[in-house]
């Protein structure tokens, strides 16, 4: 149900594009072409589902071409020797940021949540979604889950194995916002009396 968000999440430098003829069994048909497309590293859903739509229409044309000329060869699924991953259905909770996993897998949730439904945390019992970030180094000697700004340029967030510097996000009830338009209008000292 959900391709492109799981293939970033876990951590997939490929996807692709597949035309193949229908089965009754859902996913079981034999393949007539397909292409791969790479997944950058900044890649989110959004940028991997536009290279995608490229590629699929790009394709659709060459399989109706081939088809009409009889030039395609379909292959069994099973000759393909892929590894096959599911994606189900995302639900809200899955969009939830677990500090404690490893920066990697933080920063990928982020990019396979982009920009829907958007990944999201709480900072000072509020939730913010986070639309783009960037890996870093862990904050010394700080739990996963704990953050540090300078209330103007960054907001820092460690994971299990380094951290998360947050540069897109939407607080809750507001507008989405780069990070220093965020800090710009927040203030972190009402929050630590």
């Amino acid at each position: 149900a959900a391709p492109i968000n799981w293939a970033i999440m876990n951590g997939e430098k490929f996807t692709g594009v597949t035309t193949f003829k229908l089965q009754h069994a859902i996913d079981t048909g034999n393949i007539l072409l397909s292409e791969k497309i790479e997944i950058a590293e900044h890649d989110n859903a959004g940028t991997v589902h536009d290279k995608l739509k490229d590629a699929g229409a790009a394709l659709l044309v060459k399989t109706i071409q081939g088809l009409a000329n009889n030039s395609l060869t379909a292959t069994p699924q099973a000759d393909t020797g892929l590894t096959l991953h599911h994606a189900p259905k995302l639900h809200s909770d899955m969009a939830r940021i677990e500090w404690d996993c490893s920066a990697d897998e933080v920063f990928n949730k982020i990019r396979g949540l982009s920009p829907f439904p958007g990944a999201y945390t709480h900072l000072h019992e509020k939730m913010i979604k986070i639309y783009r970030g960037e890996k870093t180094e862990r904050l010394s000697e700080s739990k996963a889950g704990s953050f540090s700004t300078d209330g103007k340029t960054y907001l820092n967030y460690s994971c299990r194995d380094g951290g998360i510097s947050v540069k897109e996000l939407q607080p809750e009830g507001k507008k989405r916002m780069l990070i220093a338009d965020f800090l710009r209008g927040y203030s972190f000292s009402k929050h630590t009396a």
